[in-house]
């Protein structure tokens, strides 16, 4: 026996996950489309920092379950992304370094200071992820696409877990789409 409409209107304490995945397809756009060409810098930094001040598990509520070639998953992935390179500066400055010999094109694009140390990185993610408000969201994604193949490159050389060097190298692929995606205007 299934239950009757009475039962699921009685059941309290959660948010319809449609109108959550509506309301963050809508939150995306705004921030990626509405901004576009915006010249406020503070603009810029609000958009830089959302994670740090709504925190990074509000927008996994929102983002996180977004497939990876739409607005709110790119956003998903870059923010975990820069959460990542700022908690973690000299493991990431460490496996960046051991990745760019071998992986040149990626390096250049990505755009890391020579030495790449943990404030480089820092600021380069950071910078990176200005260009959601300021830049071409392409270039935004296939730069990020590009520092993390680099880190998956540098995880395999190191040895580091296969499953930690898969999920880089996913990320990084998934971005670079995304980015390809978007210079064709089909980034959902």
């Amino acid at each position: 026996m299934t239950p009757g409409a009475g039962f699921f209107e009685e059941i309290t304490g959660g948010a319809d996950p449609a109108a959550v995945r509506e309301a963050g397809d809508l939150a995306a756009t705004l921030l990626v489309r509405g901004a576009r060409g915006s010249d406020d810098a503070d603009l810029a930094e609000r958009v830089l920092h959302l994670a740090d001040t709504e925190g990074l598990e509000t927008l996994a509520q929102v983002w996180s379950g977004a497939p990876a070639d739409t607005l709110a998953g790119c956003l998903w992935r870059l923010y975990v992304l820069r959460a990542w390179v700022h908690r973690a500066p000299q493991r990431v400055a460490r496996e960046y370094d051991a990745g760019r010999a071998r992986a040149q094109v990626a390096r250049v694009v990505a755009g890391v200071a020579d030495p790449p140390g943990p404030g480089e990185l820092k600021a380069m993610i950071d910078d990176v992820l200005r260009g959601i408000t300021g830049g071409d969201f392409a270039v935004t994604l296939l730069r990020a696409a590009a520092f993390a193949r680099v880190v998956a490159t540098g995880r395999a050389s190191l040895g580091s877990e296969h499953e930690e060097t898969v999920r880089m190298l996913t990320l990084a692929e998934q971005l670079e789409s995304a980015g390809h995606a978007e210079m064709r205007h089909a980034l959902g």
